[in-house]
């Protein structure tokens, strides 16, 4: 005769392996999402459009709108920023060129686009859902949070062109450098653009 204990085990066990399930066809179809980062940005800006509209509907929950600009901030920061950085870690690894005679070394950063997206996108989805639990709408003077967050983000951006300014990078692939050196001139054939 199978004990009470049994029973549970085998449902723990078959909740798990469920979960497992869900867990690896969720990675699934984030992996095929990856190659596809315009779609994939146009859907976030969708969920942010319905979250806003969510929240003008209501008229409320303000505070968790300025907890989701505080942690987009973060994320944009991290976004910014490279792997290595050459004012806190001196390293013998690779690191931006600071000379026009140093070796290029590609810009690499502390979060990478994709990483970026998904933490964006997973906020804007628990603060949706934030939305309709009253618990999370505390009054507030929403005018004071947008003035406060709008301060801190342009004292953070200051900070951070100031930092790519310094250590000469730019964070962003412009597309294919055009070099703008002369030929030489022995050279006899046309160039093409």
């Amino acid at each position: 005769m199978e004990g009470v204990g049994d029973g549970g085990a085998s449902a723990a066990a078959a909740l798990n392996q469920r979960r497992l399930e869900l867990s690896k066809l969720f990675q699934y179809y984030l992996d095929k999402t990856t190659p596809h980062a315009l779609y994939r940005w146009i859907g976030t800006v969708g969920l942010a459009f319905l979250y806003a509209l969510r929240v003008y509907y209501v008229q409320g929950f303000y505070i968790v709108t300025y907890g989701l600009g505080i942690y987009i901030l973060n994320l944009l920061i991290g976004f910014l920023s490279p792997l290595v950085d050459p004012e806190l870690e001196p390293s013998d690894g690779a690191m931006l060129p600071t000379k026009g005679s140093d070796e290029f070394k590609p810009f690499i950063r502390r979060l990478p686009e994709f990483k970026f997206w998904c933490a964006i996108t997973k906020a804007f989805c628990v603060a949706f859902v934030m939305t309709f639990f009253s618990l999370f709408d505390v009054p507030v003077f929403w005018p004071i949070l947008l003035c406060y967050w709008v301060v801190l983000f342009v004292l953070t951006m200051r900070r951070q062109i100031t930092h790519m300014i310094r250590y000469k990078y730019i964070p962003f692939n412009l597309g294919k450098q055009k070099y703008s050196g002369r030929r030489p001139s022995g050279s006899g054939s046309s160039t093409r653009e």
